[in-house]
């Protein structure tokens, strides 16, 4: 070994002395703890069918480092599910939770010294605080995509997990009875993984391999099949490579990197999450990249390539059947940064070099794009100075402008109660603030509000505005998401009235608030903001340390020397 590593301590000393006496009474050898000791991140739990298979996948991926010369060493962390954590706090735990995995991995990693490691990525928000965590510790680091759950049927028809968060909304609308949304819940899911669709979740593990940190071709795939072990022992085998090679995360996340992942995320229309999720990497990485600036200049000549549910009719098996990341990365081939360094060892150009598109019907050529416009989009204006996002997908019957007056809600439930009132009418703006990143904090869910909206039939007539965030796999209607600066810091979001007159035009990707600016004026003189202080345990400190959304409402602002 050419490498002297950071693990292997000085002979004699005291760090050398207790750690030896801790691990020989563990049963390892002297021999190993002389070899690269690789950190296994595991978000294992059994609150939630994402992370039920992962404690299969770590054995597997620990054989393989063992084969490979390496010592691997299992940590784990907490594991978000949207689905699962909720109920708790307004929702509030689950984008808080993100940053908590991040700085679980410092401690865990950064405290022992450890020389590399694999996270196996699994569900939304442990993707990213992964990748933020190796960012900041900027140690060799290979993601590991643990794939998507099988979905089932239903009378007839396709159902998955998406489906069934789209159905209960539609149940507390009355479109459909409890029994049908019953047997969706009971056939949803035939097996673990992450959901099937191109959500959060899948379109992070594309993130992962566009970025340079996950081997090509591995996303997305179907959980614990063969393909996906296959990735996995390779996975363990390159890990004690690249920490000889000293390979590290700052020399692949570059600009061009980001880029890259950006344009991924476009031409696959996939999850608005990405983008503050590659905002906080970058920030983590101690970068001057503006991602949400980068994304949006990339929206203006990506097109969209592939359509997987529920964006499209294309399922995930198909999309993974021909080529996934790498068929996608492929048809980009000359919008992309070809140069950008990957977990390879090799250049993005180098890897796709062999690539080939399984079926260039799923995954379009650029000359043959599913639409030539931006899936997502990101509008501005006096209501949204530092923009919100609209998910438009495809653009097909999707109404994209919208003139109509404000109903201001403080919390889902309000607007929800409203809606089975009968308040809610065609040409309402419904406006969701106090769920920003400081206004939850850690950013509410607005998304069970659109579902029962189009439930009750009213998603094409009315418009949805918010600083909170919306479900990285359905969205109805025309929805703005992630409204900044959010209303809890004084935006304008927090001085909209009942009546006002609003207008939306995703096309033209504009936002504006119709009132005077001397009536705002007066308006702000008498706005009294949240206390930051409202909070305890986790969400407190998280409350006081989030930074905006312009660097991914990630917890610290680091500073260059």
């Amino acid at each position: 070994m050419n490498k002297k590593l950071r693990s292997n301590f000085e002979r004699g000393t005291s760090f050398w002395a207790v750690r030896r006496a801790q691990w020989r009474a563990l049963g390892l050898t002297d021999a190993d703890m002389e070899k690269p000791k690789i950190a296994v991140i595991n978000t294992s739990s059994e609150l939630a069918i994402c992370f039920s298979h992962l404690d299969g996948i770590a054995k597997v991926v620990k054989d393989a480092i063992r084969a490979a010369g390496g010592l691997p060493f299992e940590i784990r962390t907490t594991a978000p599910s949207d689905f699962i954590h909720s109920p708790g706090h307004r929702g509030n735990y689950i984008l808080a939770m993100r940053d908590l995995i991040t700085n679980d991995i410092e401690v865990q990693v950064e405290g022992a010294r450890l020389d590399g490691m694999i996270c196996l990525t699994s569900c939304d928000k442990t993707v990213p605080g992964q990748l933020m965590a190796a960012a900041r510790t900027n140690i060799p680091t290979l993601m590991v995509p643990c794939g998507y759950q099988p979905s089932g049927v239903f009378n007839n028809h396709h159902v998955d997990i998406e489906e069934v968060f789209l159905g209960a909304g539609h149940y507390v609308a009355g479109k459909i009875g409890f029994d049908e949304l019953l047997g969706m819940s009971e056939n949803a899911i035939r097996g673990p993984g992450v959901c099937s669709g191109m959500g959060t979740a899948n379109s992070m593990h594309i993130v992962c391999e566009a970025l340079g940190m996950a081997l090509p071709g591995s996303a997305p795939v179907l959980a614990n099949s063969e393909r996906m072990f296959d990735f996995v022992r390779a996975a363990g085998a390159r890990i004690v490579a690249m920490v000889n090679e000293d390979l590290r995360p700052r020399q692949i996340m570059t600009r061009g990197a980001f880029a890259n992942a950006a344009r991924a995320v476009l031409a696959v229309s996939g999850s608005i999450n990405c983008i503050k999720h590659l905002q906080a990497t970058a920030v983590e990485a101690e970068t001057d990249i503006d991602f949400y600036k980068l994304f949006e200049e990339c929206t203006r000549s990506t097109p969209v390539l592939s359509a997987v549910r529920p964006i499209g009719d294309t399922s995930i098996e198909a999309f993974e059947a021909a080529g996934g990341a790498r068929s996608v990365m492929k048809q980009l081939e000359p919008l992309l940064d070809l140069d950008a360094l990957t977990v390879t060892g090799q250049s993005v150009g180098a890897n796709l070099r062999d690539a080939i598109v399984g079926d260039p019907e799923i995954i379009r050529p650029l000359d043959r794009p599913l639409s030539d416009k931006s899936g997502i989009v990101l509008v501005r204006g006096n209501l949204a100075s530092g923009g919100g996002i609209v998910k438009v997908g495809l653009r097909r019957d999707k109404k994209l402008q919208f003139d109509g007056h404000a109903k201001c809600f403080e919390a889902p439930d309000d607007a929800i109660a409203a809606l089975r009132e009968g308040k809610l009418t065609a040409g309402d703006a419904v406006i969701l603030r106090g769920l920003g990143v400081r206004g939850g904090p850690a950013m509410g869910m607005a998304s069970r509000v659109v579902f029962a909206l189009d439930g009750a039939g009213l998603g094409p007539d009315v418009a949805v505005i918010t600083d909170g965030q919306l479900s990285g796999l359905v969205n109805k209607g025309l929805v703005v998401g992630e409204v900044n600066p959010e209303a809890a810091t004084g935006g304008t979001l927090a001085l909209v009235r009942d009546g006002d007159r609003i207008t939306v035009d995703a096309e033209a990707g504009s936002i504006e608030l119709h009132v005077p600016e001397s009536e705002l004026t007066a308006r702000r003189a008498h706005l009294v903001l949240k206390d930051q202080h409202s909070e305890e345990g986790w969400l407190a400190i998280y409350e006081r340390s989030v930074q905006p959304l312009q660097q991914g409402a990630a917890l610290v602002q680091h500073r260059k020397a």
